[in-house]
């Protein structure tokens, strides 16, 4: 294995493992074995457990930014609701198609009940979705897809959605999430209360 892939394989590997077992019973032993390392050529790469929490949710944290899903520029007047529709789809479908992702943000959320730095992180990465949401919106009043409207509270709103939905899916509720998303949007563009 070269530096990269190894690197890439004890984060997959360690996503699983944590995800399956926990930060608490995974250790560094099983991490080793399961991606064929010595322990010593492990500690190569990650100096400890921790570090690869560390990295690891530096790397989920990343991928589940606003910025990961939506991207403003891509909004015109004419595909404004379907773009938006869309974009919010992704979220739910990462969600359901990666098994690992409820278990491993569920450890993240009870680590940052002892570490405030990763319940601030995940508070940080809420705020994002808000503000995102408000520069969107406003992008679409402003190109004439949406008519005005209360920009910081229906951001505000579409968060808590995301984020419901979210919480909703790490419990296994198999609510209908894509027609939820579709019709708080329509409602929004449509300038309907939510």
């Amino acid at each position: 294995m070269n530096a990269i892939s190894t690197y890439t394989t004890i984060l997959e590997t360690s996503y699983r493992l944590f995800a399956e077992h926990g930060f608490d019973k995974t250790s560094m032993t099983m991490i080793a074995k399961e991606v064929g390392l010595s322990k010593p050529a492990l500690y190569y790469h990650f100096s400890s457990k921790e570090a690869i929490i560390q990295t690891l949710f530096e790397e989920l944290c990343k991928s589940i930014g606003f910025s990961s899903f939506f991207r403003i520029e891509a909004y015109t007047k004419d595909n404004f609701e379907e773009t938006f529709i869309a974009d919010g789809l992704q979220i739910i479908h990462k969600q359901q198609t990666d098994m690992y992702y409820s278990r491993i943000l569920n450890q993240y959320q009870a680590l940052g009940y002892r570490d405030p730095a990763y319940s601030l992180k995940l508070v940080q990465i809420l705020e994002g979705f808000t503000a995102g949401f408000a520069e969107l919106l406003a992008h679409g009043v402003s190109i004439g897809a949406i008519a005005a409207l209360d920009v910081l509270t229906k951001a505000q709103m579409l968060t808590m959605i995301i984020d419901s939905m979210d919480n909703f899916m790490s419990y296994g509720l198999t609510y209908s999430y894509e027609n939820i998303w579709t019709t708080a949007v329509k409602s929004l563009i449509k300038g309907d209360p939510a």
